[in-house]
């Protein structure tokens, strides 16, 4: 918990009166127009330079050099199938990465679009793992002003014109337009989900205008949260003493971004809704077989508010109306003809050619009078296509069908509804924005990082599209004797089985899966045996995910690594940034978790090229927790990640087991311990392999065989080691609490010993060494090196350390890590040399990583170093967000070295800074939990050194939490 007289030192505030003037703020002082005291804020004449990227060290490229080879080979070979490499370090994006992103629009999980700070739309991610950067420079919105006598009349798109392809002499198209704003005296202010642009007498010095960007992302809620639309709420405020006619101009390009616009066959249709709610549909027909888009964009019309539309205007010269004439029309009227919503569907465009349209609202504004005038955008694609074939119905399907034209029901319901949306999102905000304790730069960062929950390629799909709509979902009954895919789902009494069965042709083409249960009298094995072993078994389909309780039905959720490395739920990084999904949405955060409990008890015999040292292995091994949930195909076929062979990391298992026991101990779900459990105990046992001397304590095997998969590591490591530790402890007190006594004994035994030789073999009296190995760096300070104690704590569980030693080692950390680079104001770098220079031995030595830096303050929070603990985290501000950072505001790498060249932007490690607010404000069931060390209600009985599967207690409690339906747990009740 935060003591109370915290932070003397620098807030880093950013207050609104240093950007917009105070009389200004006084008069958008009603209907949430002004900005709020807290945001990240800049002007929109700022520059936003060019991003320096990563680049490897000379050493390092010829230590990497047939990986570097091997990488090259595969990504051509996925070319070469129309498919795109979770991982393409060679492939350069046209448009170079800036310092521009601003807050991206619409709820969770289908498809997003991102707005710069300046107002440009860019970062389109309408299509699973496709990321068009580039902004639709025909996407704006742009102001027409005329005042009674006609003397001062003003027309301008409201966005800087500082971009490239602008100012083309005699052109049709948007160079044709009145890029008057110089942005001097306009600022944009953000506080994610929300974004203000305030624009402070431009470009008429008597009229102020605010716009409010606001969209549906309201935790807890998992209908709204969903959904594909965002709301532009216009205040305008007349300082003159004329009369003025304003009109707000939206225009929309047919385009999901790159150049799609140009495929040709996209229509345009107008629209009067209900409610006044008016508008455009923009019909857009995808290439290469994705499905189609629709989106609206609409303008709602009141007493004061007259909506007018251009169903379909081009930007070429042989356009029927060009972008020009459209200009010029509003210039003279201020408005189109209301004939044109009769004008019905346009002509399908031709290949090259751009269909755009545009909504007016227009109103008069007496003089020192206000006036408010709302938009709205959505779109509409309700089919998810993956490339080798699984389709799904994206979760807002659930509640507006699965048609395109939803779209329109989508804008009318954000514009009805956005008041109440900002209601539960001031709610949700305000008792962290008021919170004197806390740092300024803390308090809109946490907010702000959440962005990558929509920016971060998220997919949410309906739990009843993803039985119905699976690629396998025609099952046959058959016996198969070759299987390459095998899954377990483990019950308590062993007697149930299900096996996915993938085979192949005598070719070695993949034909098709087949799924069956068989259901056996055998007890469950560690290898599960060929499918013919089950021949006299009865057979009936099982569909591989399972419908969740109609009551609890949240559907499934995926979220990339990063737009760089398109892996969906990357588990190690989901580590650190699942904090964040268990503060604001926790049920998702459970559907996760059971996702990856499925995938521990599957196998996939399918083979792999891995391409860090070349060998061949399978794609799954069970027991072992998959690196991820795929990419072209995710949930059937899992482990995207090549580059080693994650089924021998030391740190995925761990981290399920305490990520499961975060949440269960948070939620206090007990039905969800349920379903999970024979997943740990499988994760547990599988580790047992890799403690090679019977100490208990698990080895690294000489290779980068955890999440710093560039960074080896010899024997035991202060990293994997406690995760190891904190997941045994974590296990123990999961089966004593489920009633599985013995495996409860049986960790708590394995603890006290890999306890022991954990802290013989790195405790150096200050911190824990990097490994036991005799490398150059094997005494190098990891800014990591107590993530399982994070976690220990975080949980609510005994320390794994006494106090002497966690806090030692992170004021080590603090003092070198920290303090050494640059004073403190980068981040925590991973590596550092006890003589106070940085570890070098690899890239990620030498990386400052965002969201581990985050999770190292979350650390020292709950060891009561709360000072330190955010003077490191606003190294990560100071470098990332503030204006004489680098500019990563909106789009955070996973790292950046010391001299601020980033590697891999829009991540989803930096999410982790909610451990941080985790850790300031436990779970209620945490803090009102029996005070009382679990380890010690856990007896060790004389003679309990062999495993055995306890099953009366489980079942006990399997009864209590009422035998749920997709529980792992089969029990007659």
């Amino acid at each position: 918990m935060v003591s109370g007289n915290l932070f003397h030192c620098r807030k880093n505030s950013w207050p609104p009166e240093e950007y917009i003037s105070r009389t200004t703020l006084q008069l958008f002082d009603f209907d949430s127009a002004a900005p709020p005291e807290q945001a990240w804020r800049r002007r929109l004449n700022s520059h936003a330079n060019i991003l320096k990227e990563f680049s490897v060290t000379f050493t390092e490229a010829i230590k990497m050099v047939r990986l570097g080879i091997r990488l090259w080979s595969y990504i051509r070979e996925e070319a070469s199938h129309g498919r795109k490499a979770p991982i393409d370090p060679f492939t350069r994006e046209s448009c170079k990465p800036s310092a521009s992103q601003g807050v991206p629009l619409g709820g969770m999980g289908s498809g997003s679009i991102s707005r710069g700070f300046r107002g440009e739309f860019r970062q389109w991610q309408i299509i699973p793992g496709i990321c068009e950067a580039s902004p639709v420079m025909a996407n704006q919105f742009s102001i027409f002003i005329s005042r009674d006598g006609g003397n001062k009349n003003f027309a301008s798109v409201l966005a800087p014109g500082q971009h490239e392809g602008l100012g083309k002499a005699g052109d049709q198209g948007i160079s044709s337009w009145g890029w008057n704003l110089s942005g001097q005296h306009s600022t944009y202010h953000a506080l994610f989900p929300r974004a203000w642009t305030i624009y402070d007498g431009e470009p008429d010095p008597e009229l102020k205008i605010s716009c409010r960007q606001i969209s549906p992302f309201i935790p807890h809620n998992y209908r709204e949260s969903s959904l594909p639309t965002a709301v532009f709420v216009y205040t305008l405020v007349n300082t003159g003493r004329e009369r003025a006619k304003v009109s707000l101009l939206f225009t929309w390009a047919n385009s999901i971004g790159g150049i799609s616009q140009l495929s040709g066959d996209h229509v345009n249709e107008p629209f009067i809704g209900e409610d006044g709610v008016s508008g455009v549909l923009l019909h857009h027909k995808t290439a290469k077989g994705n499905p189609p888009v629709t989106f609206a964009i609409a303008a709602c019309e009141t007493q004061n508010v007259s909506v007018t539309v251009l169903p379909c205007f081009g930007l070429s010269e042989g356009s029927r109306v060009t972008a020009k004439d459209m200009w010029g029309r509003m210039v003279k009227d201020g408005q189109f003809d209301r004939e044109n919503f009769n004008s019905g569907p346009s002509i399908p465009s031709s290949p090259g050619e751009t269909a755009c349209a545009a909504v007016s609202a227009s109103a008069w504004v007496e003089p020192h009078g206000k006036c408010t005038v709302a938009f709205a955008l959505a779109w509409s694609s309700p089919k998810v296509k993956f490339l080798k074939g699984s389709s799904y119905h994206r979760r807002y399907t659930k509640f507006y069908g699965t048609s395109e034209r939803a779209a329109q029901d989508l804008v009318h319901d954000a514009l009805t509804n956005y008041k109440r949306w900002e209601e539960d999102i001031e709610i949700w905000q305000n008792p962290i924005l008021n919170d004197p304790r806390l740092p300024e730069w803390y308090k809109f960062t946490l907010f702000n990082e959440l962005y990558f929950l929509v920016a971060g390629g998220t997919v949410w799909i309906d739990s009843e599209s993803s039985t119905s709509n699976m690629r396998n979902d025609q099952h046959q009954l058959v016996e198969v004797e070759n299987t390459d895919v095998i899954v377990t789902d483990a019950k308590v009494d062993g007697r149930q089985d299900a096996v996915i069965e993938h085979t192949t042709d005598s070719s070695g083409v993949e034909d098709k899966d087949e799924a069956v249960i068989a259901n056996c009298s055998s007890k469950n094995e560690s290898v599960v045996p060929p499918t013919k072993r089950y021949s006299n078994c009865s057979l009936h389909p099982f569909k591989m995910l399972d419908p969740q309780n109609e009551n609890d039905d949240v559907g499934r959720f995926l979220y990339l690594e990063g737009v760089e490395y398109i892996m969906w739920c990357t588990y190690d990084v989901h580590f650190y940034a699942s904090f964040a999904l268990l503060e604001l949405f926790p049920k998702i955060e459970l559907n996760i978790q059971r996702d990856f409990a499925k995938a521990v008890l599957s196998e996939d015999g399918r083979k792999v090229k891995f391409l860090a040292e070349g060998n061949c292995g399978i794609r799954k091994v069970r027991g072992a927790v998959p690196h991820d949930l795929g990419t072209h195909d995710p949930w059937n076929e899992m482990n995207a990640y090549n580059i080693h062979d994650t089924s021998k990391w030391k740190d995925l298992n761990p981290k399920f087991v305490l990520q499961v026991y975060r949440d269960f101990a948070a939620t206090g779900d007990m039905s969800f311990g349920v379903d999970v459990w024979p997943a740990v105990r499988t994760a547990m046992e599988y580790m047992e392999q890799f403690d090679k001397d019977n100490d208990g304590l698990i080895e690294n095997d000489g290779f980068p065989d955890q999440t710093y998969d560039a960074w080896t590591v010899h024997g035991v490591s202060a990293y994997c080691g406690c995760l190891w530790l904190s997941a045994l402890q974590a296990a123990a007190a999961m089966a004593f609490e489920l009633g599985d006594r013995s495996f409860a004994e049986k960790c708590k035994r394995n603890f006290l010993r890999a306890k022991q030789s954990f802290e013989e073999k790195l405790w150096n009296g200050s911190y824990f060494n990097y490994d036991s190995g005799s490398s150059s760096n094997s005494k190098s300070i990891q800014a990591d090196q107590l993530a399982g104690q994070w976690y220990t704590a975080s949980s609510g569980l005994p320390s794994l350390f006494d106090d002497f030693k966690i806090k030692s080692a992170l004021m080590k950390i603090y003092d070198y890590n920290v303090m050494k680079v640059k004073g403190g104001r980068m981040g925590a770098v991973n590596g550092m040399h006890p003589n106070g220079k940085v570890d070098e031995s690899c890239m990620q030595s030498r990386e400052i990583w965002s969201g581990v830096t985050y999770g190292v303050a979350a650390t020292m929070i709950l060891a009561g170093m709360e000072e330190e603990a955010f003077t490191t985290a606003e190294g990560i501000f100071i470098a990332g967000w503030s204006e004489e950072g680098y500019g990563y505001w909106f789009q955070t790498p996973e790292g950046w070295t010391i001299d601020g060249h980033f590697r891999s932007l829009i991540y989803m490690r930096p999410l982790s800074i909610w451990g941080m607010q985790y850790a300031l404000s436990l779970p209620k069931a945490i803090l009102e939990a029996p005070k009382i060390n679990v380890m010690d209600r856990i007896d060790i009985s004389p003679g309990s050194g062999k495993s055995s599967h306890n099953e009366t207690g489980v079942r006990k409690i399997a009864k209590k939490a009422s035998c749920l339906g997709n529980s792992v747990f089969h029990c007659a009740c």
